[in-house]
């Protein structure tokens, strides 16, 4: 009997800690979503970025994505964001997907223009740049690097430099 309380009085511990420390990384991320006002951006892809996904001023996070569809008449990705009330964005701001690296996480980053007029709640920004496709710019550099000859076909490659 007496090992089953201090079995249960450890389990108990380790779970508290556990709790402790999902409530700890959960406010250290800063994963939360951001309410704020709404705007909409429509681009020709959005690869690797998801709602909840960050959007980012001069890599500082001042909104979220808050909903992604497909409009069906123009198949543009329609995204909604939600920016943080008290960041307005100049009506010719631009909008385009980016990572923090090579592999990295992508998100959606905005370039405020020099317009005096702000987008008002609900707004659209008509300036978009859409995702890179990484896979699509390695081959175009592998498969670009052999020239022609002047008759059209293909170079020897050129010797390695010692």
């Amino acid at each position: 009997m007496k090992h089953n309380i201090v079995e249960t009085v450890i389990g108990a511990v380790v779970l508290a800690v556990a709790v402790v420390f999902v409530v700890f990384a959960y406010n250290a991320s800063g994963v939360r979503a951001v309410s704020g006002y709404d705007l909409v951006a429509r681009f020709e892809r959005v690869d690797g970025v998801a709602v909840g996904s960050d959007v980012r001023i001069g890599g500082i996070k001042v909104g979220s994505i808050a909903a992604m569809e497909l409009d069906p008449k123009t198949y543009l990705a329609v995204v909604r964001l939600s920016i943080e009330p008290a960041v307005k964005l100049p009506v010719d701001t631009v909008a385009s997907i980016s990572s923090t690296g090579l592999l990295g996480d992508k998100f959606l980053q905005l370039v405020p223009g020099g317009e005096e007029k702000m987008l008002a709640p609900g707004g659209v920004i008509e300036f978009t740049q859409a995702s890179v496709n990484i896979e699509n710019l390695i081959g175009q550099f592998m498969f670009s690097q052999g020239g022609t000859d002047k008759k059209g076909d293909a170079a020897a490659p050129a010797a390695p430099k010692l």
